[in-house]
Order: structure tokens, then C-alpha cells, then sequence
């Protein structure tokens, strides 16, 4: 074998000559733009904020200029200016120079007073991606992880549900005749003062941290009622949670947002005052309508904001004559559309979610003129017991960008147990509706051609379905109706009636009469039909009784969706006076009237008048309401409908 002659080296080694030699495939590349490891890390990320204002976008090379993103900050500085200094704070970008200096929110006094917390640069983060908002949330927040699904697994601290004892509505002059108060209403009174003072309280700890994060986002995809909406938190968690909720802007919406039409102030890790009047707890969700603003402190759950969103825009929204519902919606392939209504453990995200069918959304809605719309951008599903066999789609919506609540994983391997309970039963997963497959955006529909009230009765006297007459609708819309088994460490076997005035009494801000009649208005004026269906107990109650099969509601709810049940004969149930049709495809006859399956004929019917009087005392207390918002004779029409003794 030749060698080739070289002369050697400094080092007194002769250097291979490789030339004319096929070594190996040439794969050279020309050498990098970049002479030190940090320029060769600037060339790694381009210059692109798509969810940044244009001509000025936040951390972007135009970052100084442009009269729109100047207008922008200011608006940001303005959100987070103390009512007290009545100036917002310096304001300064991803890139840490200053941006914005102090804006005033309102008029400001001739002297304003100078502060260290005046002083001090505020960073804020700006709609971020969720790749983005992981780096943060990975790198700064204790208890972060990335699942083997790639979700970010984080964990809400001591709350992981929500606080509604806690909540308070400022009651002012602009909305204080629209809300109900009193029995049964979930709103709870606090007036201005206290609630300004529980602002500053979160604005000042806002203002006092290295960093915010800021969401510009919209509610509800029907533009025509579109609300703009800011949400300023503390933590990435909290974004990239209303990240997924809400409906995320286009670079060109971003860019015209302007000035949101609600607030939110998340200061959820530090507490409120306790010795501060109504306070009751170091916990405290504040709601004012008229300044448009709600207040978070002493929780870190994320529900609290989706929540109290919601809550704003079930106020909102009757005022404009549009009907807002706590409920899932989906849409068949020939358009025909179904609303579902239904507590926790009814089935209504397992029967809304339907892969033959097209999914709207799986919580809260609109029905205008135009039809129906969803109000969220996102889907907060329950994981516990999750499995990709029982519900695929939701467990196939669980990778890159969903958040994962108090969830527990393998230390090594990060698979999610969705069975293990240790640190709370109401484990839950945020993500955007196009994780799922059938969504259908943009998230909007023709208006329903069904409606369907969902009750897991454990006292096993409810008729798997029935049809409601609209007087009959309201009555059930109202009391909310499904039972639960209550717990076996004290040896106690009976169902619990529970009741929630129309499906979601936590949210709801006028007298339930008015959505209920709302409803009904809809319904008659489109030709929506109503239906009760028990996914609960038959042959008895609950330890004795068999839970209703889950292919028999799923034949039922078809029947309702192909218009096949309409054409069946009907007979009324006793004391509730249900229609009740004689036969369902796929569905024993036998099963459809309840007392056919109860052997004990006598129980039977003392559990029917039990539950009958459940109904009538929890019904009281919208028959005797004489606030402003309830129409006296409409509840004494709607009494009418309800079970006769």
C-alpha cells in the first residue's frame, strides 16, 4: 500500500492526507455566523411575536416605536395603576428596557406621591406561547412537570377547587336592582371600599414581583357579542391555563384590542386581609361590575378565573338580551344542534362529547339570534379515573400545551395515575377545544333543535327519558335536579338531593326566572324540543337498584338526536306528570316507566312522594322571591309544573 509524503508537523506528527479519498460522505457545512456561543444563541431564536402587537411587537426589534404599541403599554400600566397613587407602573418589555413610564389610570392629583413601588420597573410578560409559558413555569414554579403526554403537570397549592363562600359582588348603583340576593343566590354583598381595598392589595403585590404575566384574550366566538378580557397573574400556570380557556387573538385582533372590556388582578399567592370587613377567610374572589374588574387573593386554583368570567358574562349577556347557559353543546352531521344541562356525575361531558358528532363546547354557551356560540376557547375536563378507553378524546387531548391540576405521576417515567387521589379528587386538565378532533370551529352553531336536562336520580323514581312540555322545562331548568350517594364511613346509604338553580346556581347573577323564561322564549320561537333523561338508578334506589346501563341513555339520547323518539306515544308518570314514550330503539320497554322495574310497589311510591317534596321545599324559595328580576306570575305559572301532591 503508497503512502503519501508530508512534512510533519509542529508537533512532530505527519497529518493525514485525505485528499482524492471517498472517506465518507461529505457533509461539511460552511462555518456558523457567529464568533462567541451567546451569538450562536441569538441566532437560535428569530424575531417573531405573532401574539405581539404588529408594528411594535413586545420584546420585538421595533419595540421603542410606533404610536399603537405606545398606546398598548399604557393601557397595561393603566390596568396595574394604584387607586391610591392613581399611576400605573413603569412599564418595561421582554428585552428589559424601559417601555412605558407611569400611566395615569385616572385623574391624577396635582402632587403625585413617589414610592419605592413607584419607583420600580414593572417586567411584564406578554401573551406568551405555551412553550414559552412551560420555560417559565419549569424553571420558577416549584412542582412544575412535563408529563410522558408532554402536558405541564402544576399544582394549585392548598385550594384545588373552588371557593364560592368566598366570592363577593360589589353591590353598586349600575347592577344592584338586576342581581339576586338573598336565599339562595350565590352572590354575596361587599361594598366599594373594601373591595378598592382589596384591589390595592393585589395591584401593590402585582407590582412588587420581578414579573407578570398579562393575557389579552376574547370571550365567546360569536363576534357580535365578543367581550375583550385581561387577565394579569402572577404565575405562567395561571396564563397558559386562560391561554387554553379563552379565545386566543390573531396577530391583527391583538393588534386593535385597545382597551379590555374586563379585568382580572390574580394575586391568588398572597392572602387578603382577614380583619378586613366581609372578609371571612384569607381567601377572597371579588367581583365589581362596574368598574369591570375582578380580584383574586388567597387561592391559586385556576377555576376561580374561568369562573368568575363566566359569572360576568352570565350578568352581561341577559342585559343584552342574549341568553347565557352552564351547559355542553354538539352538533349532528345535518346541523341539527342539542344543549346538554347537568351536574357533576350526570354524564353530560361523556354524552356531549360524541365522536359522531361535532363538538361546540363542552361548558358554557350563548344563544343568540344568530344561533348558538361558545363562550371559551378551551375545555377543563375531570381527570379522575380518566381512562383512553372510556373517554379517548379527552385522553388523547392531553399532550403538548394542556395543563394538568394536582395531578400524580411516576417520578421516572412522569405517566399520569388518573386513578391515585392523594392530592385531590377534582384533578383536571385545561386545553385548547381544537385538541379535540370533531371541534367544530370557528365554535358557533344554528340554533337547537334539542334540549337536554341531565339527572343522575339515585332515588330511582325518574323515567330514563321524558318529554317536557315548556312550562315543564323551566320548572326542572330551575331546580337543577340530580342526586347524590352520600359517603359510607358513617354507615349512612341514602341518596342526597342536590339542586342547583339552572344547572350552575354558583354563576348565576340574575333571578332564575329570567333565564328560565329566556329559555323557554327561545325554545318556542325555534321549535326546540326539551327531554329529561335519568342516567341514575332503576328498579330502586341507590344499594338496591341497578345504575341505568350507559348503552341504554346512549340509545335514548340518539333516538332524541334522529327525531325518532318524537313519533313514539307518551303516557304521564304519576305525581310529577312526566311524558313518558312507550318505546325507545335499542331500549327494553320494560325500563322506560319505573315503576314497572321496582318489585317493592309500596317503596316505590313512598320514594316518589319523598322526592316530590324535595322538589317543593327546594322550589320555595323561587315562588316566594319578590326581588327585582322575577316576574310573580311566571314562577306561579312555573309552580304549576312542577310535581302535584
Amino acid at each position: 500500500m503508497s503512502t503519501t509524503t508530508t512534512s510533519s508537523t509542529a508537533n512532530g506528527l505527519r497529518p493525514i492526507d485525505v485528499r482524492g479519498k471517498e472517506v465518507c460522505e461529505n457533509d461539511t457545512a460552511p462555518p456558523i455566523k457567529a464568533s462567541t456561543m451567546a451569538e450562536l444563541h441569538r441566532l437560535q431564536k428569530k424575531k417573531s411575536n405573532p401574539t405581539s402587537p404588529k408594528g411594535g411587537a413586545i420584546g420585538g426589534a421595533a419595540e421603542q416605536n410606533g404610536e399603537k404599541f405606545q398606546q398598548h403599554l399604557e393601557s397595561i400600566s393603566a390596568s396595574l395603576a394604584s387607586h391610591v397613587r392613581e399611576l400605573g407602573p413603569n412599564i418595561v418589555t421582554s428585552k428589559c428596557k424601559p417601555a412605558s413610564q407611569g400611566h395615569r389610570g385616572v385623574a391624577a392629583p396635582s402632587q403625585p406621591s413617589v414610592s419605592d413601588s413607584s419607583l420600580k420597573l414593572t417586567h411584564v410578560l406578554y401573551n406568551l406561547s405555551p412553550a414559552e409559558l412551560y420555560e417559565q413555569a419549569i424553571k420558577y414554579e416549584k412542582g412544575s412537570y412535563i408529563t410522558s403526554s408532554g402536558a405541564l403537570a402544576t399544582l394549585s397549592g392548598a385550594k384545588t377547587g373552588r371557593s364560592p363562600k368566598d366570592k363577593r359582588v360589589v353591590k353598586e348603583e349600575t347592577s344592584s336592582n338586576d342581581l339576586w340576593w338573598g336565599e339562595g343566590s350565590p352572590n354575596i354583598e361587599m361594598d366599594e371600599e373594601t373591595f378598592l381595598v382589596n384591589r390595592e392589595r393585589a395591584v401593590d403585590y402585582l407590582n412588587s414581583l420581578d414579573k407578570v404575566f398579562v393575557n389579552d384574550q376574547f370571550l365567546n366566538w360569536d363576534t357580535e357579542h365578543r367581550l375583550k378580557v385581561r387577565i394579569v397573574s402572577a404565575r405562567a400556570y395561571h396564563a397558559l391555563f386562560m391561554h387554553n380557556m379563552c379565545i386566543r387573538p390573531t396577530a391583527e385582533e391583538l393588534e386593535s384590542f385597545g382597551k379590555p372590556d374586563f379585568t382580572i388582578y390574580n394575586a391568588g399567592q398572597f392572602p387578603c386581609n382577614r380583619f378586613t370587613h366581609y372578609m371571612t377567610s384569607s381567601t377572597s374572589i371579588d367581583l365589581n361590575l362596574a368598574r369591570k374588574e375582578m380580584v383574586i387573593l388567597g387561592t391559586q386554583y385556576a377555576g376561580e378565573m374561568k369562573k368568575g368570567l363566566f359569572s360576568v358574562m352570565h350578568y352581561l349577556m341577559p342585559k343584552r338580551g342574549v341568553l347565557s347557559l352552564h351547559s355542553g353543546c354538539n352538533m349532528g352531521k345535518s346541523g341539527d344542534v342539542a344543549l346538554f344541562f347537568g351536574l357533576s356525575g350526570t354524564g353530560k361531558t361523556t354524552l356531549s362529547t360524541d365522536e359522531n358528532r361535532d363538538l361546540i363546547g363542552d361548558d358554557e354557551h350563548c344563544w343568540t339570534d344568530n344561533g348558538v356560540s361558545n363562550i371559551e376557547g378551551g375545555c377543563y375536563a375531570k381527570c379522575i379515573g380518566l381512562s383512553g378507553d372510556s373517554e379517548p378524546e379527552i385522553f388523547n387531548a392531553i399532550k403538548f400545551g394542556t395543563v394538568l391540576e394536582n395531578v400524580v405521576f411516576d417520578e421516572h417515567t412522569r405517566e399520569v395515575d388518573y386513578d391515585d387521589k392523594s392530592v385531590t379528587e377534582n384533578t383536571r386538565a385545561s386545553y385548547p377545544i381544537e385538541f379535540i378532533p370533531n371541534a367544530r370551529i370557528p365554535c358557533v352553531g344554528p340554533h337547537p333543535k334539542n334540549v337536554i336536562l341531565l339527572a343522575c336520580d339515585a332515588f330511582g323514581v325518574l323515567p330514563p327519558v321524558s318529554r317536557l312540555s315548556l312550562p315543564q322545562t323551566m320548572y326542572h331548568f330551575i331546580s337543577g335536579y340530580t342526586a347524590l350517594v352520600a359517603g359510607t364511613e358513617d354507615g349512612v346509604r341514602e341518596p342526597r338531593a342536590t339542586f342547583s338553580a339552572c344547572f350552575g346556581a354558583a354563576f348565576i347573577m340574575w333571578h332564575p326566572t329570567k333565564y328560565a323564561a329566556m329559555l323557554a322564549e327561545r325554545m318556542q320561537r325555534h321549535g326546540a324540543t326539551a327531554w329529561l333523561v335519568n342516567t341514575g338508578w332503576s328498579g330502586g334506589s341507590y344499594g338496591v337498584g341497578q345504575r341505568m346501563k350507559l348503552k341504554h341513555t346512549r340509545a335514548i339520547v340518539n333516538a332524541i338526536h334522529d327525531g325518532s323518539l318524537l313519533a313514539a306515544n307518551y303516557s304521564a308518570t304519576p305525581i310529577f306528570g312526566l311524558q313518558v314514550p312507550d318505546a325507545v330503539n335499542g331500549v327494553p320497554s320494560e325500563v322506560l316507566m319505573p315503576q314497572n322495574m321496582w318489585e317493592d310497589k309500596a317503596g316505590y311510591e313512598a320514594t316518589l312522594v319523598k322526592l316530590a317534596r324535595l322538589f317543593q321545599d327546594n322550589f320555595k324559595k323561587f315562588a316566594e322571591y319578590d326581588g327585582n328580576g322575577s316576574d310573580g306570575k311566571l314562577a306561579a305559572d312555573i309552580l304549576a309544573a312542577g310535581p302535584q301532591l
